[in-house]
């Protein structure tokens, strides 16, 4: 009897055993779950990267790229800069003005230039340059852009132009902020500066709070989550303004209830013939404008910048 207990036991136990084998066998180390799980990561980063990241622009003059119908100049960095020069003979002018443009426009689009009558531009002497900003029309990109830079564009535009020591700068809309970096970097050179309808950044620290906070909130809710997203996560600028989830900037779709009535009126008496140069003047409006003008104004600030306004 004893020996048939041990023979049961024995066969119990060998068929435990078995099972065991075979569970530990079907059992994923779990080195190799770690691994995979680190792969799968891997390749949602590269590719949520690729999503993000804007194409490269297509540069004016490069294999493939649009033709250089503008005269340009060529700065220190080796970029090229492209211009158009308006009004009296600036050896003979009294004014020289160098007029920056806002978003969806070029160096073609010069407010002062285009609105002045011819009498009064020849009776004060007035000699204006437009031209377009790194990434627009015929001038090329600059990746590393700055407030800085911009400032530093126009100096050199007017150093390689002779215009002379001292000169006036205007600027429009988003072509504001390289006026307040002309007012920070090389307010020695201006003779005075002048902001139409100026697009502001809501985090300065020289505003009132409480007026950016009004205006801020003026804005339509896509904008407002626009401008934040530029503010907060700048990386993430270009795929929130081309990303069909949520709605993107109102000022990209070119949605018309951002302006007032009296704007509305202006816009329609204009005719889209005198634009006829729209749709070349930069190769892709959503890279430049999501990196070239959100990321740069509104992760800016303007330390200094009141001061420097105060010298003029």
């Amino acid at each position: 009897m004893a020996g048939g207990v041990n023979r049961k036991i024995s066969a119990a136990s060998a068929r435990a055993h078995t099972r065991r084998g075979k569970q530990s066998s079907s059992k994923i180390p779990s080195g190799i779950v770690t691994a995979m799980l680190a792969v799968l990561i891997v390749g949602i980063s590269a590719l949520a990267y690729q999503v993000i990241q804007p194409p490269p622009p297509k540069t004016c003059g490069s294999p493939g790229g649009p033709a250089v119908t503008a005269p340009r100049i060529k700065l220190r960095d080796g970029r090229h800069l492209a211009y158009k020069e308006h009004g009296v003979p600036k050896d003979n002018a009294k004014y020289k003005i160098f007029f920056v443009h806002g978003f969806d426009s070029c160096r073609h689009d010069s407010a002062v230039a285009n609105f002045l009558s011819p009498e009064v531009i020849e009776d004060l002497g007035v000699y204006i340059v437009s031209y377009d900003r790194a990434g627009y029309g015929e001038s090329d990109p600059n990746p590393n852009r700055t407030v800085k830079s911009d400032a530093l564009d126009i100096e050199e535009l007017a150093d390689q132009l002779g215009v002379g020591s001292k000169f006036y700068v205007i600027g429009y809309s988003m072509g504001g902020h390289p006026i307040w970096g002309c007012l920070k970097y090389i307010p020695h050179r201006l003779a005075g500066a002048g902001l139409l309808a100026p697009v502001v950044n809501y985090w300065w620290p020289g505003f009132p709070a409480n007026l950016s906070k009004e205006a801020y909130y003026q804005q339509l809710p896509q904008d407002q989550w626009a401008v934040r997203v530029a503010h907060y996560i700048p990386w993430l600028t270009y795929w929130w303004n081309t990303q069909k989830w949520f709605l993107p900037s109102a000022v990209i779709a070119h949605r018309m209830d951002i302006f007032s009535r009296q704007d509305v009126e202006v816009l329609s008496k204009w005719s889209p013939e005198e634009n006829n140069y729209m749709g070349w003047f930069y190769t892709d409006y959503r890279y430049q404008f999501s990196r070239n003008n959100f990321v740069t104004i509104f992760c800016l600030t303007a330390s200094g910048t009141s001061k420097a306004a105060r010298r003029i």
